[in-house]
């Protein structure tokens, strides 16, 4: 039996802003169906890069990918439209809960449902999914986005993913500047989306602790490059790993030895 190949693929990515600026010098991995995938690293280690280089967004950032392939569902994603690959179900929440503020929560939903043209019944179908798994937007959903909590920001913009229809949702620093109950709670809604609808996720953390908590595997980034990939549960074991991202007690910078240890 041939092996199933993987939903997204990265492979020995090498990427550049301003044609002259090194921003990934070698990122593989590879993500499966039904799988949460968590892309660790430090600050400027390369992890909003390889997401942008997913979803074919670098070009708005003045970058480009030099070197390698990137496959999203047997597509070659570096020639895609970024519209194309959400209609093909790679859908992605960009770092900084991007919200419409002047609309309701509600009407950003509602918009996120425009880009793969559902009909009226598909769309509050839809709205009434994502109500589901974040009842708090039900109760928000005639509040203007720009006024709600951070937390509910992020449940807007990841809920406005959702009314994609996504294969793989794609996050960018889910938890960034929200308090540690709302960021459980956010990660306990995407473990329970992708236990009961086998839905994808990549998500890029510096919190370490919490994505190697619900994720399924991880891939470390350092200096634009992987150097590190295996089981959540296994990393979580590492002593280099517990020592450098979740806080053990080397102070010492670990050697993070190669993808394959």
């Amino acid at each position: 039996m041939s092996k199933q190949r993987p939903l997204l693929e990265i492979a020995n990515v090498e990427a550049v802003y301003n044609r002259s600026i090194v921003a990934l010098s070698g990122v593989s991995l590879a993500l499966s169906e039904g799988e949460i995938l968590a892309l660790l690293g430090a600050n400027g280690a390369g992890k909003t890069t390889t997401l942008r280089a997913a979803s074919n967004l670098l070009a708005a950032e003045r970058g480009a990918i030099r070197r390698g392939s990137i496959r999203f569902a047997g597509m070659d994603v570096t020639r895609a439209r970024p519209s194309d690959l959400v209609r093909a179900g790679l859908v992605q929440v960009l770092e900084g809960r991007h919200c419409f503020p002047s609309l309701t929560v509600e009407e950003n939903l509602l918009a996120g449902a425009l880009g793969r043209g559902s009909s009226r019944r598909e769309a509050a179908a839809d709205l009434e999914r994502v109500y589901g798994y974040f009842p708090r937007l039900k109760d928000k959903r005639k509040t203007k986005a720009g006024l709600a909590s951070g937390g509910e920001q992020q449940m807007t913009a990841i809920g406005r993913a959702l009314m994609s229809r996504p294969r793989l949702l794609v996050l960018d620093e889910p938890s960034m500047g929200l308090a540690p109950l709302v960021v459980q709670s956010i990660f306990e809604t995407l473990k329970a989306l992708n236990r009961a609808e086998k839905l994808s996720i990549l998500i890029a953390e510096q919190n370490a602790a919490i994505a190697l908590r619900y994720a399924d595997r991880a891939t470390v980034l350092e200096n634009g490059a992987s150097v590190l990939e295996g089981a959540a549960a296994d990393l979580r074991d590492r002593e280099d790993i517990r020592a450098f991202y979740l806080g053990g007690a080397p102070a010492a910078r670990p050697v993070l030895t190669s993808a394959a240890a």
